[in-house]
């Protein structure tokens, strides 16, 4: 094996589910980190394939702990020392959260991004709860980044958000929960004609905001839009600079969706060469 040069490009580990359709997850954010300059790695926690036979409805496959595990010893015993960068993606159950939160306890990082998916659809409700009170043990005290979307800030911060005011607080709130810097992404869901996302890192509050495309929710743009923030952290950007940089990178990607046979488009990595 060669040694690792200083020419050598940064490293950015996704752990995270395989999403069948290429729209997100995995996918997603390997298409993302190839496009940033980053040399991407994934771990896979779960397969999930959307069924056309039962109104598009989630098929959800966990890997086995013991897989996840075997993947991630692999993947931080070939890379330790340069890879200290890290995105944290759908765990599906609570013993894939305890796997992956004990290997990230193997190592010190510089980055991790939790893009905390608090709805696993396939799951039973019980089972999902039980996920999401673990994952917010878990993983969101080790976080540094973390990149909620709507609902999911709305979860993090038992707080209903109507406003950008209201995403403003519930940034706060979830900075004060996890000491992470904080992208909560309003997007299309509040009223107006801008797509807002609010950071907050303790000390400076900026509203993003881009005009909408559409109104509806585009495949894979919240997990783009992770991969995007942890591409640049990786390459040694501050946490703002990645949340400005990603946020315009995913308004590209959606500007030029793929659309399919499914019900849903697909933000497109290569939009911002398009």
């Amino acid at each position: 094996m060669g040694d690792m040069t200083t020419s050598s490009p940064a490293i950015a580990l996704s752990i995270a589910g395989s999403e069948a359709t290429g729209g997100a997850g995995a996918q997603a954010d390997l298409k993302t980190f190839e496009e940033l300059g980053t040399f991407g790695i994934i771990a896979l926690t779960c397969i999930v394939s959307f069924d056309p036979k039962n109104n598009w409805g989630h098929r959800f496959v966990p890997v086995a702990p013991q897989v996840i595990a075997d993947q991630l010893e692999a993947i931080q015993t070939a890379y330790a020392g340069p890879l200290d960068t890290v995105k944290v993606g759908m765990m599906g159950t609570p013993d894939t959260i305890e796997t992956v939160a004990a290997a990230l306890s193997n190592q010190e990082w510089a980055n991790v991004v939790l893009d905390p998916v608090l709805i696993c659809k396939g799951q039973e409700p019980g089972a999902a709860l039980d996920t999401d009170q673990a994952l917010q043990a878990k993983l969101l005290p080790k976080a540094t980044f973390v990149t909620p979307n709507h609902f999911e800030a709305e979860v993090l911060s038992g707080t209903t958000i109507n406003s950008v005011e209201d995403l403003k607080e519930a940034a706060r709130i979830i900075h004060a929960k996890s000491g992470a810097a904080v992208l909560a992404k309003g997007g299309v869901r509040l009223e107006g004609p801008d797509a807002i996302d609010v950071f907050f890192d303790g000390e400076t509050m900026e509203v993003l905001a881009t005009p909408k495309v559409g109104e509806v929710a585009v495949s894979g743009a919240g997990c783009s839009l992770a991969a995007a923030v942890t591409a640049l952290l990786a390459k040694g950007h501050t946490p703002l600079q990645a949340a400005v940089e990603a946020k315009a990178f995913v308004t590209e990607a959606i500007k030029n969706r793929v659309a399919s046979a499914a019900p849903f488009e697909a933000v497109y990595q290569g939009g911002a060469r398009a």
